[in-house]
């Protein structure tokens, strides 16, 4: 038990910044976040649900991708349904509650996905290359770079 005292504004401050925990059945193999940069550990009640599962995502999308060999990409697979795969080539979000996901399928046929915040359901999925050639498109660290410009 901790001794330590807060005022009724530090706890209701703690209530609500963002804190991940997650336990592996391998605790070598954790693959799970790491580390929420400091601009996403502060309070901000100007966030929409939208923007908070927008930062959200993508930490857990840069982190997917720091897990891949370079012959894979991250795509997100859809719940309930035959929808397939989309391959994430781009992300964005509509206050007060609307996330997008625009990218690609199997043939490359465009995609774009537009959902409440309230059903989001999102399954990463580890892909091959779109192009056998090029580097892998690594979406996760261009969505960061973004983040911290704004």
């Amino acid at each position: 038990m901790s001794d330590e005292i807060s005022t009724s504004a530090e706890a209701a401050e703690a209530a609500v910044l963002p804190c991940v925990h997650e336990v592996h059945a391998d605790p070598e193999a954790c693959t799970g976040l790491r580390k929420i940069p400091e601009k996403l550990q502060k309070q901000d009640a100007a966030k929409s649900p939208a923007r908070w599962a927008y930062e959200r995502l993508i930490l857990y999308i840069q982190n997917f991708e720091q897990q891949l060999d370079a012959e894979h990409e991250v795509a997100m697979g859809f719940a309930g349904g035959n929808a397939g795969v989309l391959r994430i080539e781009g992300m964005g979000y509509y206050d007060p509650d609307i996330i997008t996901f625009y990218g690609s399928e199997g043939p490359g046929g465009r995609t774009q996905l537009v959902q409440h915040v309230s059903q989001l359901n999102v399954m990463l999925r580890a892909v091959p290359k779109a192009q056998e050639k090029a580097p892998a498109n690594r979406i996760g660290f261009r969505l960061a770079s973004d983040l911290e410009q704004a």
